[in-house]
C-alpha cells in the first residue's frame, strides 16, 4: 500500500471518530537534517543506521584518508626542512652580525690612526671595504630569512588545511536525534555535498494542519491546542500542542489531506508543536487539530 493511501485510509479511520470540534486535519512532520560528505574519497565505513539515536558528534561514517594523510606527511618532511634552514639562516646572521659590529670598531680605529698618520690611507680604505661588505652580506641574510620564514608560513598553512580536510572526512552528528534514513554504503565514492544519512530530533515533532480562512481569525502564535491521532479500536488520543506558526498567504488544499470544505477551497498553512517523550507519534502520521484554550 503505497503511503498516499495509506493515510487516505488514516485519515478516513480518524473522520470516523472525529467529533464537531475538528478544526483541520494535517500530518506530523520532523525537521530532518542532512548530513554529507565534505571531501571527496570512497566510504571505508558507514556506522549510521536506521533508527539508531545519536547524540552530537557521534561517529556517523568515516571516508578513506590515506592519500591525504600521506600529503600530510610529505608537507610534515618540508616543513622541518624548512624550519631546519631557518635555524642555519639566524644562526649566519648572527655571526654576521657579530663580524659587523667587530669590522665597525676596526674602521673607527683606522679612521683615528689615519688621522695620527699612524695607518696608511690603503689600510682605512681595506676597513670601510669589510664593513660596506659585512652589511651587504648581513642584508642578504636578512632577505634569506624572510624568504625561508615564507615558506614555514606557507607548508603549515598548507598542513592545517590538510588536517582540517582530514577532520571533515569523518561524518559526525551535529545534534541529538534519530537516524531516518541511511543514504550511503561502503566502498561507495563520494564527493563534497553527497548525502551520508539523514537525522531528525523525533522527542518534539511538528504538526503541520491547514485551516480555512473562516477558522484563521482567532488562532494566534503560542495559543495552545490539541492534536488528536488514532489509538486504534475506534478511539483517539489527544496531545497537547502550540502553535508556533501561521502562513501568510492561502494556497490550495493539499492532495492527501480532507476537510468539510470542498477540495478547491483555499486554506492556510499552519504548524503545532506537538512533544513527543514516549515516541508514539511518527513522522508522517495523520492527525487532526482541535482548538483549545489560549495558552496563557
Amino acid at each position: 500500500m503505497t503511503t498516499m493511501r495509506w493515510t487516505l485510509l488514516a485519515l478516513t479511520t480518524l473522520a470516523a471518530c472525529s467529533t464537531d470540534d475538528t478544526a483541520a486535519w494535517g500530518s506530523f512532520e520532523a525537521d530532518e537534517v542532512t548530513l554529507g560528505a565534505e571531501v571527496a574519497g570512497p566510504l571505508l565505513a558507514v556506522l549510521a543506521r536506521e533508527g539508531d539515536v545519536v547524540v552530537p558528534g557521534a561517529l556517523l561514517a568515516v571516508i578513506d584518508t590515506a592519500p591525504m594523510v600521506l600529503q600530510r606527511d610529505e608537507l610534515a618532511a618540508r616543513q622541518a626542512a624548512a624550519t631546519g634552514r631557518l635555524a642555519e639562516v639566524a644562526a649566519q646572521q648572527r655571526a654576521l652580525e657579530v663580524q659587523h659590529s667587530l669590522a665597525e670598531r676596526e674602521r673607527g680605529r683606522m679612521t683615528r690612526l689615519a688621522a695620527q698618520s699612524a695607518a696608511t690611507a690603503q689600510q682605512a680604505d681595506r676597513a670601510e671595504e669589510q664593513v660596506r661588505l659585512l652589511v651587504a652580506q648581513l642584508e642578504g641574510a636578512s632577505a634569506m630569512r624572510a624568504v625561508v620564514t615564507r615558506e614555514v608560513e606557507v607548508v603549515a598553512a598548507q598542513r592545517a588545511q590538510l588536517d582540517d580536510r582530514i577532520a571533515r572526512a569523518s561524518v559526525r552528528a551535529t545534534q541529538r536525534g534519530t537516524i531516518l534514513n541511511r543514504l550511503a554504503e561502503p566502498g561507495e565514492l563520494v564527493g563534497p555535498g553527497r548525502p551520508i544519512a539523514t537525522l531528525a530530533a523525533l522527542d518534539t515533532l511538528t504538526f503541520r494542519a491547514w485551516v480555512s480562512g473562516a477558522q484563521l481569525a482567532p488562532l494566534r502564535i503560542g495559543q495552545a491546542v490539541a492534536v488528536r491521532t488514532d489509538a486504534g479500536g475506534g478511539t483517539l488520543r489527544t496531545h497537547a500542542g502550540v502553535i508556533t506558526w501561521i502562513a501568510d498567504r492561502a494556497e490550495f488544499t493539499p492532495t492527501p489531506i480532507q476537510t468539510r470544505d470542498e477540495r478547491t477551497t483555499q486554506v492556510y498553512a499552519i504548524k503545532v508543536t506537538v512533544a513527543n517523550p514516549d515516541g508514539v507519534l511518527k513522522v508522517g502520521m495523520p492527525g487532526e487539530l482541535v482548538l483549545a484554550a489560549s495558552a496563557p
